[in-house]
């Protein structure tokens, strides 16, 4: 029986990984098609607009939601866990009254300040009557997010990949046409829009699963503080970093200059966002499961432990791809005078070995509601990497910048590693390092590589190490999981039907 329960733990883990890491990759694809339009029909001038009025949005709407998105998984998914279907309704109700509050309150700052914002966005023209036009947007938002938490908290994996597949499809058919007819001034609706479809789509699908109910919300607010204090640890940290990122890009443009930091920027993205994911399985499927684990130690590191090996299985592979082909793909994806960051990415991804590792581990503080604690592990790691990346673009220039966030990185997951075993007796398993010691020296084995001039020799043994590491990933996912088996019998008999 343990066993199975080993084997559908490492099943489950692959099916949601890849099902959330595959929408992931649409996301971008379709992203790609979306700003290639964009830029043809708003020109670079409606693309920085499109930008600054999405980065105000997003930024109202953290400033506002109080982090419910995500604090309010952890309590669901505890009454989830425990099977209280009243408890689980009673507390939507709170939820939905929360989310409610931020989106009223979002909205009324957004409005409010308007006048602010065009001021400090803008050095020309008055666009307060954008801002305050783009208010429903940040309320809309807010409701998405609770019913989101809700979805999550519950489970709801099958839904949640189809409400991210049909908004990243529809949110293209609204784009482009209304571009196409109003240029940048159809620039706020589409945004409007775009958060309203969201907010329908997911909507339909929590209502079904858990409809609404508008009595009994007296006193309703006073129960969900304990879900608000660590929401509020989440956004502040959430702050913490954008501050970070933001000292590190005004470093690097008093430092260097404006092109330093648009090839940081691309070297970022390439790394922690593509490569990344893998990663975005976490928060909708993984942080659910371990917040349910309650104070059981054993099923702690079970659960932590098992995410680590899929996570580090799955990424290995992808890794020394990505270094091998970013001289190929750069130009490709950005342009040849982007080149220059490829040094700076290829440390990166070394790092993302340890990342596999070090999120699982990291979600533990927000699961246990450890608020303080968590935000202190956060704060240690902003400053971490600020200092890192000044002294290392200062030494060794851009790859400098990379060989900081790797070290950063190493740090941060000695430093969570340590407080979560002391706090939570976390323990990595054997498998794990065992998995580590495999596919890291293939990695490190095409980082040497990319040194050598020698044309047949990157691409001949660079080829063969990649191939290695996928191969020994396929094999032993196979033999930990049945998802293969089950998906050769579903073939099997979907063939033996239509024959």
């Amino acid at each position: 029986m343990k066993d199975e329960n080993k084997e559908e733990n490492y099943t489950h883990i692959l099916k949601y990984t890849g099902i959330f890491g595959g929408v992931q990759g649409l996301n971008i694809i379709v992203g790609l098609v979306r700003n290639k339009c964009v830029a043809y029909l708003l020109g670079p001038s409606g693309m920085g607009l499109v930008a600054l009025f999405n980065s105000v949005v997003n930024f109202v709407s953290q400033a506002t939601n109080m982090g419910i998105s995500f604090s309010a998984v952890r309590h669901v998914s505890e009454l989830f866990e425990q099977g209280d279907e009243e408890r689980i309704t009673h507390f939507v109700k709170v939820v939905r009254a929360w989310s409610l509050l931020t989106a009223l309150l979002g909205m009324l700052l957004c409005v409010i300040a308007g006048p602010l914002l065009s001021s400090k966005t803008f050095s020309w023209g008055d666009h307060t009557l954008h801002f305050m036009l783009l208010a429903p947007a940040v309320g809309l938002l807010a409701i998405t997010g609770g019913e989101t938490a809700i979805l999550k908290g519950a489970r709801r994996l099958k839904s949640l990949a189809a409400i991210q597949v049909f908004t990243i499809v529809i949110s293209l058919i609204i784009t482009i046409p209304i571009y196409a007819f109003f240029g940048q001034a159809g620039i706020v609706p589409v945004i409007v829009l775009g958060a309203l479809t969201t907010m329908l789509l997911t909507i339909r699908y929590s209502y079904r699963l858990y409809p609404l109910q508008l009595t009994g919300a007296k006193g309703i607010l006073g129960e969900g503080m304990e879900m608000v204090r660590l929401g509020m640890a989440f956004v502040v940290a959430g702050i913490m970093g954008s501050g970070a990122e933001m000292l590190i890009r005004s470093f690097l443009n008093v430092e260097g200059e404006l092109d330093v930091v648009g090839l940081y920027n691309a070297g970022f993205m390439l790394t922690m966002t593509y490569a990344g994911m893998v990663f975005s399985a976490m928060e909708t499927d993984y942080f659910p499961r371990l917040s349910a684990v309650g104070n059981d130690v054993e099923k702690l590191n079970m659960v932590v432990n098992r995410q680590s090996e899929v996570t580090l299985l799955i990424v290995s592979p992808m890794l020394p791809v990505m270094m091998l082909l970013l001289p190929v793909l750069i130009p490709i994806l950005f342009r040849s005078d982007f080149l220059p960051v490829v040094a700076m990415a290829q440390v990166i991804l070394l790092s993302m070995y340890v990342r596999a590792v070090y999120l699982p581990m990291a979600y533990i503080t927000l699961a246990k509601g450890d608020s303080i604690h968590y935000f202190m592990l956060e704060a240690a790691y902003d400053i971490l990497v600020v200092v890192f990346v000044i002294v290392g673009y200062l030494h060794w220039g851009l790859t400098g910048t990379g060989i900081a966030i790797a070290l950063a990185n190493v740090c941060d997951i000695l430093l969570t590693y340590a407080y979560t075993s002391i706090r939570y007796q976390l323990r990595i398993s054997s498998s794990v390092l065992w998995f580590m010691g495999i596919q890291l020296p293939l990695g490190i084995g095409v980082y040497i590589l990319t040194f050598i001039d020698n044309a047949v020799l990157y691409w001949g043994m660079g080829c063969l190490l990649c191939l290695v590491s996928m191969m020994i990933s396929i094999y032993i996912l196979h033999q930990k999981s049945s998802l293969w088996t089950a998906l050769v019998e579903k073939l099997k008999s979907r063939f033996s039907h239509h024959a």
